[in-house]
């Protein structure tokens, strides 16, 4: 059992969608919840860490690539509960739109794989729906800054 499970306030969890001319880019989780499966890079915001710093940093540590900020999307609930019904995870979710600004695409600390995705291939992975909406937020974001 980690120290995130069972808790006894949500934690505060930062999600980046990593958008570019590729498409975005996932991450394949590398701990639970929802281990081994392809997911947005983030992680826990830290102590005396604002949210912008903690999206930043957690980008760097599961993807290798320095970011830009353009904009929060949205705050999701993640609330899992075991096959007990007691509460395992809860999660406040800020979720941010980001672009690259440097460094190299590679796999670190909780991540597994990291790769791009095109927006139909992300369609194929049949990800968690307030993922994909989320996605669709960032998409649409991108499109407008670049325009």
């Amino acid at each position: 059992m980690t120290d995130r499970e069972y808790p006894k306030r949500p934690i505060v969890g930062l999600g980046a969608v990593i958008v570019g001319p590729k498409g975005v880019i996932l991450i394949k989780r590398g701990k639970p919840p929802r281990m081994g499966a392809w997911s947005l890079p983030g992680g826990a915001q830290d102590l005396g860490e604002t949210v912008k710093e903690g999206l930043i940093r957690e980008v760097k540590e599961e993807t290798g690539l320095d970011v830009q900020v353009l904009e929060i999307i949205d705050v999701v609930d993640s609330i899992n509960r075991d096959p007990n019904g007691r509460l395992q995870y809860h999660y406040t979710l800020i979720d941010a739109c980001v672009i690259v600004t440097g460094g190299t695409l590679k796999a670190g600390s909780d991540a597994m794989d990291a790769k791009w995705f095109s927006r139909y291939e992300i369609t194929e992975l049949k990800l968690w729906s307030e993922t994909s909406r989320i996605i669709d937020g960032a998409i649409a974001i991108y499109q407008r800054t670049r325009t």
